[in-house]
């Protein structure tokens, strides 16, 4: 089973690609959608802002293949924000795979804006294949200034000042606001649970 990571050109795939490499996951970067082969799940990672991430996505043709394509797919940071219906940042559309706007996160008195560094998962849920082996409480690492707020598709939250989307689902299209190739034991185990829990 291989994981095609998509590059954008605007992603940090190294990082994404070390963190596949030490659970023993079989992968490879794409620029295009004809370079995925034969992979069977998909993660869109991302830095940066959503208006270029998008307009990239279009021109290489991501796009059009990700809102027909039904291969498990995990975006990341970025690459989750991306997958709802529109963000506010650069007030761009996205993918529409998921319900719902991304907003700026609010500035909280005594919290820096952007969120950056780690924090705690809470309100997990029970069911969600993605967190098996996850325990409320545990630590992951965030980078990121915009923010799904809690909805149907919300599988945890952490809380900054407001509650955070930090883990997401509907079907086979999931996310996380989190960057799981950061987040030490934790994110392995979210990123091999992608690789086997969900079709």
């Amino acid at each position: 089973m291989k994981i095609g990571v998509i590059d954008t050109g605007c992603a940090n795939l190294a990082s994404v690609r070390f963190a596949l490499e030490r659970a023993g996951l079989d992968h490879v970067a794409a620029a295009t959608p004809f370079d995925l082969g034969d992979c069977a799940r998909l993660i869109l990672p991302g830095v940066g802002s959503a208006a270029p991430a998008m307009a990239r996505l279009t021109d290489r043709g991501w796009a059009e293949l990700l809102r027909g394509d039904d291969r498990p797919l995990l975006g990341i940071c970025l690459g989750m924000q991306l997958l709802f219906d529109r963000s506010e940042e650069g007030g761009v559309d996205g993918l529409g795979l998921i319900a719902g706007d991304i907003i700026r996160l609010p500035r909280a008195e005594g919290l820096v804006w952007p969120h950056m560094g780690w924090n705690e998962l809470e309100e997990l849920d029970p069911d969600e294949p993605l967190l098996a082996g996850i325990e409320s409480g545990s630590h992951v690492y965030f980078v990121h200034g915009y923010y799904a707020a809690p909805g149907p598709a919300t599988r945890a939250v952490c809380d900054y000042g407001t509650p955070v989307s930090a883990l997401v689902r509907k079907g086979h299209v999931a996310g996380c606001q989190f960057h799981p190739e950061r987040s030490g034991a934790a994110g392995a185990r979210i990123l091999m649970n992608f690789a086997g829990a969900i079709s």
